[in-house]
Order: structure tokens, then C-alpha cells, then sequence
């Protein structure tokens, strides 16, 4: 039970998850800190004079009614952030390597091929059939002709 409890754990997928699970997590901090030091600031200048930052008010004098879209704008940079830097720094470098040094698997056969190999075996299987069986007939003939001479 514990055998296949660490094989499951030891296998590369498993492991290679969770180190991105980290990272992840990990730069989604620095990729916030940034937004919330660089991006927020630089989308208030955007908004109106209110404290509010980017977005539209719907009742005036009625803060609850007021559609931020700033933190919209800022979750899709976090995210197109996050994402860059996730396929640049972790998905392209492993990729360029496991083309350099990993091993290519031969691709699979498509059915097509696999029925003509089927069919080139029957028929060589049937050649050899007919050629034995030829082979088998031609010696009863030659033991007829030896024993009637």
C-alpha cells in the first residue's frame, strides 16, 4: 500500500505540479505587489477626483453603487502577467529541453497503416501457404514418378 502511495508520489507529473503550484502562488504575490504599486496608481489618474479610482457611478452620493473597473483591468494584467511569465520562465525552457535531450517516442500508427501491414502479412502468409503446399505436391508427384519407374 505505501509502495504505490510512493510511486505516486515519485512520478514526475506529481512533482513537476506541485513545484508550479509554488511558483505560482509564489509570483502571483510579486505580480499583486507590482499591480497594486504600479498599475492601480496609473489607472486612478484615469478615474475621476473621488477616492473611488476608475469606474462609473450609478447613484450619486451612493458610494455602494460604484462600479469599480479598475480591479477588473488590474485581475486581467495580473493574470496575462502571471500567465507570460509562467510559459517564458517554466513552460518554454522545458519544452526547448525535453527537445534537446529527451527522448522522441516513434510515432503511432495510424489505422490505415495498420490495416495495410495486416494485409501485406496475410498475403505473404498466403504466399507461403500456396509455395508449401506447391512444394508438398511437387514431391508426392516426384514419389509417384520414382516409384512407378
Amino acid at each position: 500500500m505505501l509502495k504505490g502511495f510512493k510511486d505516486f508520489l515519485m512520478r514526475g507529473n506529481v512533482i513537476d505540479l506541485a513545484v508550479a503550484v509554488v511558483m505560482g502562488t509564489a509570483f502571483t504575490a510579486v505580480v499583486a505587489s507590482v499591480t497594486k504599486g504600479i498599475i492601480n496608481p496609473l489607472l486612478a489618474v484615469l478615474g475621476n477626483s473621488n477616492e473611488l479610482g476608475l469606474g462609473i457611478q450609478l447613484v450619486s452620493g451612493k458610494p455602494a453603487t460604484f462600479i469599480a473597473v479598475g480591479p477588473i483591468i488590474t485581475a486581467v494584467i495580473d493574470f496575462v502577467m502571471i500567465a507570460a511569465v509562467l510559459y517564458f520562465v517554466l513552460i518554454l525552457p522545458m519544452k526547448t529541453l525535453k527537445n534537446r535531450f529527451g527522448t522522441t517516442k516513434a510515432a503511432e500508427p495510424t489505422e490505415i497503416e495498420l490495416l495495410i501491414e495486416i494485409r501485406d502479412l496475410l498475403a505473404k502468409q498466403s504466399a507461403d501457404a500456396r509455395a508449401l503446399h506447391n512444394a508438398e505436391t511437387l514431391a508426392r508427384l516426384d514419389a509417384d514418378l520414382d516409384s512407378r519407374k
